[in-house]
């Protein structure tokens, strides 16, 4: 326990860190798929470095730690992933038209009353959008690159930057 800190927040902050070292290690299971002890022990160890420059780097503090594995969240993901199969199967149509009627279209998101976490959760929910690729982040605004004129008027009534902001609501 540092200077300052109450038992309740090491507690809080052993709580968090120890979810983050199992997250990481579980990704490193099952993304990994070879279970040889160096290998093991070198997961471990990344786990465990990562989550040490976290700590350093303020994550756990409470304005960084902000989105909890929630229903809300969760409705997000699904809703997004939603979007992305939809957004698939319509780029799909667009490569497979002999007539390729595509006009690509640049527009600007007016994300400025987005805290800088929802900025770039919006940013890559964007690009994990088949069709939008968000170019640039600069004084609140995303600049994104969409397939067709069609696709940017859905991106932008789709109330996406809505969704991301109710992310972090409490």
């Amino acid at each position: 326990m540092t200077h300052g800190e109450s038992a309740a927040q090491v507690s809080q902050l052993t709580t968090r860190m120890l979810f983050l070292v199992a997250l990481l290690s579980s990704a490193w299971l099952l993304w990994s798929g070879i279970y040889k002890p160096l290998l093991l022990g070198l997961g471990a160890l990344s786990c465990l470095l990562t989550c040490y420059v976290a700590r350093r780097m303020g994550y756990f503090d409470s304005e960084f730690f902000m989105l909890h594995f929630s229903v809300r969240l969760l409705v997000y993901l699904a809703w997004l992933a939603k979007e992305v199969v939809r957004s698939s199967l319509e780029v799909s149509r667009i490569v497979l038209d002999p007539r390729l009627p595509i006009s690509p279209t640049i527009v600007d998101i007016d994300a400025t009353a987005l805290h800088p976490i929802d900025r770039a959760i919006l940013g890559n929910s964007i690009t994990l959008t088949p069709g939008t690729l968000a170019l640039d982040v600069h004084r609140g605004v995303i600049k994104v690159h969409s397939l067709t004129l069609e696709g940017a008027d859905a991106l932008m009534s789709s109330g996406m930057e809505r969704r991301v902001a109710a992310l972090r609501k409490t």
